[in-house]
């Protein structure tokens, strides 16, 4: 069969016969046991509801088997005989070319080259999935080529619960992910819902579709770092950063700070994604002794080496014996995955990988116990770092909230902040996402480099016409934007589909895309998928992280993310998602998303003016509402331009009154 054959078959009427499970490739942790027996049944006949009866006798061991063995029902007999990548969009069967892109999104969410356990349908963060078993996947892909302009897809956490009767201006997809009543939203609640196969975690962009490799953070990392050495005032060459996490997003790190220009060392337990990223230029070299680590670390400060060095092994190690050492850290952070910290977020120290994963799967109180005693390791080390003058912040992992429920020295005097401020509440949120600058993204659905390369030009002739005219307030972002897009190419940033990411503000966006339609229209390049992370100005309530920068008690709350979804649905969006969960953990976040097809008509100019324009200026104007003063210089500048914005302004109250 075909490519194009197999989409439109769906689930197969004849089972494909086993699939051997392939070791070479990066799989999930197993999963922890969490069902009763009676539970057990009942997720075998969740995953069968996929299948005609006739199928059931075959399947039951089969599907009884995975539970046991991974803690979940993936259905790897189901996987594609295709390579799984992001294909040029004229190569998807389909009636609907939003729904072509889709598809090309999808498939390059779970690209090997971009997907941390592709076989197990999993993006980034250990636990970030597309879709919990290949059922879903096939089902959704033949929908999808199935759809008219007159249809809408409900997709219910990687669920593809069917068409439905709707209209061409209406979103094509709706994405939920997680959305489970609060009170249920523990971790333990997820992994029990996820056994059953009634529930997943979607991160942010994998369960969106508009994840884009390591690129999407690097942009973001690259812009951290940069403003993290202008804040302790050093330039970047000549200095350290040390931080940890090679897998998903976290693989950015290093490239980011060849690009910040700076020595950055980034530990990694697990050998295989250390050498994926090795192999994909993201890491410069590896080293696997502390004592050569040291060495390297040494000689490439005195030469004002700009490299990157992943270390095989575990962080707290680096941190204790630089500290030994007295080798000082300019920069540190951390990004492991403790959103997950107990099923393959973070791993403690004294134990091998293997051993780590063995005991997390058949031990899980004692891996709980090891992985706490860790955190309060990795803190004390951090500590004494900072007390030498170190710069040390939380990258929106979780990092200082699991320390602290670990019993770390983490805390505040006050006893309710951290030591230790978030990269939101100290760069990112008063310097970029209050004045609406945040990580706008493209891809071209042609898949041709060329038009890539094309794009990068229209965006950077936009930005550097703009910045004539931008006021002073935000002429180091434009500047730094125009920086990175003209070193794109150079620093071969592209994994999986030909993407770009810069932060822009609204304005920025909506002329950058509007530039690209009329390309399009021109017949100078080909469709252009607009997208952004959910890491951005209005799309994530996150009080640990996005909303940390918001002081008026209303950082728990999340009805701007659910307004921000909801705006975009009905201003344009080709499809969006609002998700339960992200980068700080299953409970701890709601965030939302969106994907617009740009195909050079009239009306996908009217969509993306209308859709961007609110899904930027309603987070400036929560924002605004908490008193951030960049937000309020933001949200009126954005009235001065768009006569129909009325936004509440605070008044600000005189302390002394107080």
């Amino acid at each position: 069969m075909t490519f194009q054959e197999q989409i439109l078959e769906g689930i197969p009427s004849v089972l494909p016969n086993p699939k051997p499970y392939e070791t070479e490739i990066n799989h999930a942790p197993k999963r922890k046991e969490i069902l009763s027996n009676e539970e057990k049944k009942l997720a075998l006949k969740n995953a069968l509801r996929y299948f005609d009866a006739k199928h059931h006798a075959e399947l039951i061991p089969e599907f009884k088997a995975e539970l046991e063995t991974y803690g979940r029902i993936y259905m790897y007999r189901l996987r594609p005989d295709y390579k799984m990548y992001a294909r040029p969009i004229n190569e998807y069967p389909g009636k609907c070319e939003q729904a072509k892109a889709i598809m090309l999104m999808i498939q390059n969410n779970l690209d090997y080259a971009v997907a941390q356990h592709p076989h197990e349908l999993i993006t980034y963060g250990g636990n970030g999935a597309v879709f919990q078993n290949w059922a879903q996947y096939l089902l959704t892909m033949k929908y999808l080529a199935e759809m008219t302009e007159e249809q809408t897809l409900a997709m219910y956490s990687g669920h593809p619960m069917g068409l439905f009767p709707s209209h061409k201006d209406a979103p094509r997809v709706v994405v939920t992910n997680g959305m489970v009543i609060p009170n249920y939203s523990k971790p333990d609640d997820w992994e029990k819902m996820n056994a059953l196969g009634v529930s997943q975690y979607g991160q942010m962009t994998a369960g969106s579709y508009m994840y884009i490799g390591p690129q999407g953070i690097v942009h973001g990392t690259t812009i951290t770092v940069l403003n993290g050495f202008r804040k302790i005032k050093k330039f970047p060459k000549g200095g350290l950063f040390v931080t940890s996490g090679l897998g998903g997003m976290s693989g950015a790190q290093p490239k980011a700070g060849n690009i910040a220009g700076c020595v950055t060392v980034c530990a990694e337990v697990n050998p295989k994604i250390t050498h994926i990223r090795h192999s994909q230029g993201w890491i410069n070299e590896i080293v696997e002794d502390i004592t050569l680590l040291v060495a390297r670390v040494r000689k490439a400060l005195e030469n004002q080496e700009v490299v990157s060095i992943a270390y095989l092994g575990n962080v707290v190690d680096v941190w204790e014996r630089f500290d030994q050492e007295n080798l000082h850290i300019d920069l540190g952070s951390d990004q492991t995955s403790l959103h997950n910290p107990w099923a393959g977020g973070y791993y403690p120290t004294g134990f091998s990988f293997e051993e780590s994963n063995e005991m997390m799967a058949n031990n899980p109180d004692k891996f709980k116990e090891e992985v706490q005693k860790t955190l309060r390791r990795h803190a004390a080390a951090i500590n004494k770092h900072t007390a030498k003058g170190t710069y040390f912040f939380d990258y929106g992992n979780a990092f200082l909230l699991e320390a602290s429920r670990a019993g770390a020295d983490i805390m505040a005097e006050n006893h309710i902040d951290f030591k230790y401020p978030s990269y939101v509440q100290d760069i990112m949120g008063p310097m970029c996402f209050d004045y609406g600058f945040g990580p706008f993204r493209w891809v071209c659905a042609s898949g041709n480099p060329e038009d890539l390369a094309k794009t990068d030009k229209i965006a950077c002739d936009v930005l550097e016409e703009m910045m004539k005219n931008s006021p002073e307030e935000i002429q180091q972002q434009m500047a730094d934007n125009i920086q990175w897009i003209k070193g794109a190419q150079e620093n071969k940033l592209v994994v999986g589909s030909q993407a770009r990411i810069l932060y822009a503000d609204a304005e920025g966006r909506i002329k950058i895309a509007e530039a690209f339609n009329q390309a399009i229209a021109r017949g100078e390049i080909g469709y252009v998928i607009l997208g952004r992370d959910h890491h951005d100005v209005s799309g994530t309530d996150s009080p640990y992280r996005e909303t940390s920068n918001i002081y008026d008690g209303s950082r728990f709350t999340a009805d701007m993310a659910i307004q921000n979804v909801i705006g975009d649905s009905f201003r344009g969006a080709t499809w969006v998602s609002i998700h339960n969960g992200g980068g700080v953990g299953w409970g701890e976040v709601i965030n939302g998303g969106f994907g617009m097809v740009l195909d050079g008509s009239k009306e996908a100019s009217r969509r993306l003016e209308s859709m961007l324009f609110w899904d930027v200026n309603n987070g400036i104007s929560r924002r605004s509402w908490a008193r951030n003063e960049g937000a309020i210089f933001a949200i009126k500048r954005a009235m001065e331009t768009q006569p129909l914005l009325k936004i509440t302004i605070p008044n600000i109250v005189d302390e002394n009154l107080l």
